[in-house]
């Protein structure tokens, strides 16, 4: 393994190519190290007794491309690893049963890492479910060759997508609810307005089995919020990530739905922004948090100090737990996310390179084992600890993903090439109304 960075030269520089892979490669073993070999199912995150989360296995797929063109694994050996995950969620528990794996083809947030077993009476979840089609989309689109194991990868790919039945999530709306519980039906939020549903309802117009009617994605786009923030016009959604997830497998560059053309705009465009409004919000710092500035932003959905009070400087402070944080609207306790800056790189590299470099010199794990610790917050004080301020303990499995992924769309466009041969998903994007550009 790498080094950590030390002396003051290094750390005074910008990042290179070299680096930037460097941070890939260390952000990717986590999809190896954090998986069980048995059936391929990956860890929510590194606490010990962690379930599985089906968004983290979707990511975790939508990674062997680059684990293969990155020589990490040889092709043979990632195709065995990419059909032994899709061939045991096929072979999963689907039904009605309160320990089943999903129903109706979409499934539990997390389950057990070893049977595949839904815990916690977490809810069935569609847009975790949607990574995981996504992922497996991914792996079916890149593995096109005759090989017999290929030609095996893709019938499973497909097959775990087609099953999901969009039209029964909808519970007789038109748009999609955010998900079941056995205990007592269909969870009451829809997706309604921006977020990384996006995702959801591509991959549901694309679906050569059960679609949803392209009356489901104009209910989506309804409540749209168009705002102007920093000077800047924009689709407002608050957490970074909310601008990211979909653009890990999309290449939303000069392709337009009604919306954005009439705005002159486009989804990717859109991110530009809401990654300038973060740093914009940083360096306002309304809220007076400590280090928040121009190299240090990046509000999302992430671990936190907990839910607690504190006075900080004179001022009550209140902190979070697991939160969705966002800018400029909040909510926001102090915690900054390194790796949704990362996430940002295609969008607006002049500002995510240099803030990447100062996090690097905040010593916050660029260069070790799975790279960035997640989250950090330097407004809480925590005694003994090694920076003196709340450090995430844990890594993610859904905060890796983005990283590695938008590191390689960087570097080559890599997933958003494999992707644009994936039929359902460029079906998906023509039914909600997207032309102009690759289409």
């Amino acid at each position: 393994m790498s080094q950590a960075l030390s002396t003051d030269e290094e750390l005074s520089r910008i990042p290179t190519e070299q680096d930037l892979a460097r941070l890939q490669f260390t952000t990717l073993l986590y999809y190896l190290h954090c998986t069980n070999p048995d059936n391929g199912l990956v860890r929510d995150k590194t606490e010990e007794d962690a379930p599985a989360s089906i968004a983290a296995i979707g990511m975790a797929l939508a990674t062997i491309p680059v684990l293969v063109e990155r020589g990490i694994v040889i092709r043979k050996f990632a195709a065995k690893i990419a059909r032994r995950r899709l061939q045991f969620l096929l072979e999963c528990p689907q039904g009605p049963e309160p320990d089943a794996t999903g129903y109706k083809g979409f499934f539990y947030h997390f389950l057990d890492i070893d049977t595949g077993r839904r815990v916690w009476e977490c809810e069935l979840s569609t847009i975790d479910s949607a990574f995981l089609f996504a992922g497996a989309l991914t792996v079916a689109a890149y593995f096109d060759a005759d090989a017999p194991e290929e030609a095996e990868i893709r019938r499973l790919g497909n097959e775990l997508y087609e099953r999901a039945d969009w039209n029964w999530a909808r519970d007789h709306g038109l748009t999609l609810t955010h998900g079941w519980r056995p205990e007592n039906g269909f969870i009451p939020y829809r997706w309604r307005g921006y977020d990384e549903g996006l995702l959801l309802y591509i991959l549901g117009l694309g679906s050569p089995t059960h679609p949803l009617p392209p009356e489901s994605y104009s209910a989506y786009t309804e409540s749209y919020d168009w705002r102007n923030l920093y000077g800047r016009e924009l689709l407002y959604s608050g957490p970074l990530f909310t601008h990211q997830l979909s653009h890990m497998w999309i290449d939303f560059r000069g392709i337009r739905d009604e919306f954005m053309r009439e705005r002159d705009s486009d989804y990717f465009q859109n991110s530009r922004h809401a990654t300038y409004v973060q740093q914009q919000y940083a360096i306002h710092n309304p809220l007076n948090f400590a280090g928040y500035g121009e190299f240090c932003w990046g509000f999302t959905a992430s671990d936190g100090p907990g839910w607690v009070k504190r006075t900080v400087d004179g001022v009550e402070r209140e902190f979070f737990d697991y939160l969705a944080r966002g800018a400029p609207f909040g909510p926001d306790d102090g915690t900054v996310s390194p790796w949704a800056v990362v996430a940002s790189l295609p969008f607006a590299p002049e500002i995510v390179i240099p803030t990447v470099w100062n996090f690097a010199r905040m010593n916050l794990g660029m260069t070790r084992l799975y790279g960035f610790k997640p989250s950090f917050n330097r407004s809480y004080a925590v005694e003994g600890a090694e920076a003196g301020w709340w450090v995430s303990p844990h890594h993610f499995g859904i905060d890796q993903g983005p990283v590695v992924l938008m590191i390689e769309n960087y570097r080559t466009g890599l997933l958003w090439n494999i992707m644009r041969r994936s039929e359902p998903l460029v079906r998906g994007l023509r039914r909600a109304g997207f032309s102009g550009g690759w289409l």
